[in-house]
């Protein structure tokens, strides 16, 4: 006997959303310079891109800034919003925007970090995320090489 519909449904699972199509690489461009611009504009400090491609699944590209105090990076997460959607994005998803030390926005294939000195220094999202963490070194392996 055949299982009732809500069974089959509960059997198969969450329904997923389909991914949304990436965007090509003269738009992601595009997206990047609308972010770094207004984030300067907003005088945000040590802007840093890093491209993520082949390397995380959640976005082709990450930007981290700093900025000096809550209501500033309230304001920045705000105006970049606002300069994405004039820019023809979508609208971006923005958590921590209420007050804290580190706001996160994410535009789809560009995701952005932005942070008090300290709670970036804190986790340190540049180190964890650079080139050379992938690349291995000699002595990543933890064993001893050959004694003279």
């Amino acid at each position: 006997m055949p299982g009732t519909p809500r069974k089959k449904a509960t059997i198969a699972g969450p329904r997923r959303k389909k991914a949304a199509p990436k965007l090509a690489l003269p738009e992601l461009d595009r997206m990047q310079q609308v972010i770094c611009a207004s984030l300067e504009d907003d005088k945000a400090e040590d802007i840093v891109a890093i491209d993520l491609a082949g390397r995380a699944s959640f976005a082709d590209r990450m930007v981290v800034a700093t900025g000096l105090a809550d209501r500033q990076i309230a304001a920045m997460a705000t105006h970049l919003n606002e300069k994405l959607v004039e820019a023809g994005f979508k609208k971006a998803l923005m958590e921590g925007a209420t007050g804290t030390d580190w706001v996160l926005i994410d535009a789809g294939d560009i995701i952005v970090h932005l942070f008090k000195p300290e709670a970036r220094t804190l986790y340190g999202l540049e180190k964890m995320w650079s080139a050379e963490l992938d690349e291995a070194t000699p002595d990543s392996s933890g064993e001893a090489g050959p004694e003279s």
